[in-house]
């Protein structure tokens, strides 16, 4: 049995995105902590995911962008559910805080 905190562990150093597995299953789910300091997607750079995701902002603030559709601004509490081949980046995080995401990937 795994158990931890979302808000704690969190390293104080943080050159990159953290993405972190909390919990799989079967293969075809994916549970992650992802925590962002002003990171963004690298220029021209676009996700093109086989799975869906669902994701939801549990601190800090975001901005996702769609290749096909309006961007869109997280504060804490947003989720969306985003389907496969939804073409999507992140555009803007927060740089005085901590924004942290719960991401669950399915196939």
């Amino acid at each position: 049995m795994n158990s931890g905190n979302l808000f704690e562990n969190i390293t104080p150093t943080l050159p990159d995105e953290a993405i972190e597995i909390l919990a799989t299953g079967s293969g075809t789910i994916k549970i992650e902590r992802i925590v962002s300091r002003g990171h963004v997607s690298p220029p021209d750079f676009w996700y093109d995911q086989e799975s869906s995701e669902w994701v939801s902002l549990l601190a800090g603030s975001a901005v996702l962008e769609f290749k096909d559709a309006e961007d869109r601004e997280f504060r804490p509490g947003d989720w969306i559910e985003i389907p496969p081949h939804t073409v999507h980046r992140v555009k803007q995080t927060s740089t005085t805080e901590d924004t942290i995401w719960l991401a669950i990937h399915w196939e």
